[in-house]
């Protein structure tokens, strides 16, 4: 179809078929109230009042995507064990496919449990493999991968460190990515910083580029921030570099251009979950071949409309659209 306007973007990204692989994980909670300390220890007792558990890590992508009217398709690895029914179960509740889905004995499903009274975040523990893929799973994964990307627009890497993505995993789909003619765009962490070679789009927030490339600088020194995602950006042989700069906005950077893109003035309430909605929108327009300086501003916009949310929320796509509108975005 024609875009010919934002209410055209809009309705082309419920075309879109979006393949994101990474680290998926549940997010449990446990909403209580306290009102004495423990005689076993000193330590608060709650009394439960709510538990709640939800799709996290990758999964939270894929929620993005299907609230802009996209189809998600996640891949990633599970345990077999009853935290992977939770999971795919919670997947079903959203029409969200699990055909993306591996079990593995030798894995658990990565579960973070919070412990909440009224505001107060009291506790989290985590259960979790952090081991790579062993060999079987590593194949398993990759058969997955090359049977799916045929039938998608685009493909995200949504990193965790939490060993889903290795290196030969990355190598083999961004070989067939290529082959495929399918764009692919990463969120990158630190253990595979710079496995990513050959892809589309990679945005590291400002930390993760100052670990990668290994140097301190005020975010205010635009010469040393387009200095170092241009090391960055040949290093990976990627066509574009995408840098997240929390409450400064985003600079987005290709061969021939680059813009550093304003945030937009919020309430912020809580920038959890803002890179995922900022990916998420990215990868669609990656997927539409749009212009360097929009990708960058409508996902800027997109991250900054989730962080006047408490908790992590997937963006809202009408909102979206009409901010698109009132703040003149040209495609």
């Amino acid at each position: 179809m024609v875009i010919k306007g934002i209410p055209d973007l809009f309705k082309a990204f419920q075309k879109l078929k979006v393949l994101v692989i990474g680290d998926v994980m549940i997010d449990a909670y446990i909403w209580g109230t306290v009102s004495r300390i423990s005689p076993e220890a000193p330590v608060p007792v709650v009394n439960v009042k709510h538990r709640e558990k939800r799709m996290g890590g990758a999964a939270n992508v894929a929620l993005n995507l299907l609230s802009l009217g996209a189809e998600p398709i996640l891949c990633a690895v599970l345990g077999d064990d009853e935290e992977a029914d939770i999971f795919e179960s919670l997947l079903d509740k959203r029409k969200i496919t699990s055909k993306g889905i591996i079990r593995s004995k030798d894995r658990i499903t990565t579960i973070k449990e919070r412990v909440l009274s009224g505001s107060q975040h009291l506790l989290r523990v985590d259960s979790e493999s952090l081991d790579p893929l062993n060999k079987v799973e590593e194949s398993l994964l990759q058969e997955k991968i090359s049977e799916l990307i045929p039938e998608v627009d685009v493909i995200i890497f949504e990193d965790y460190d939490k060993g889903t993505i290795t290196s030969t995993i990355i190598k083999h789909t961004v070989k067939a990515a290529k082959l495929a003619k399918k764009p692919i765009v990463v969120d990158p962490k630190k253990n595979n910083f710079f496995e990513y070679e050959g892809v589309d789009l990679f945005k590291p927030n400002l930390k993760e580029l100052k670990e990668g490339m290994n140097v301190n600088f005020d975010h205010s020194d635009q010469a040393i921030l387009k200095t170092q995602t241009q090391l960055l950006r040949e290093r990976l042989s990627s066509k574009m570099v995408m840098t997240t700069l929390s409450e400064k906005g985003v600079y987005i950077q290709s061969e021939n251009e680059d813009f550093l893109i304003p945030a937009y003035k919020r309430s912020i309430s809580d920038v959890s979950g803002a890179g995922d909605t900022v990916i998420s929108i990215a990868a669609l327009c990656m997927a539409l071949n749009l212009k360097t300086d929009f990708v960058a501003t409508l996902s800027n916009l997109g991250g900054g409309i989730v962080c006047e949310e408490l908790g992590v929320v997937p963006i809202d796509a009408k909102k979206l659209e009409v901010e698109a509108i009132k703040h003149n975005l040209q495609l």
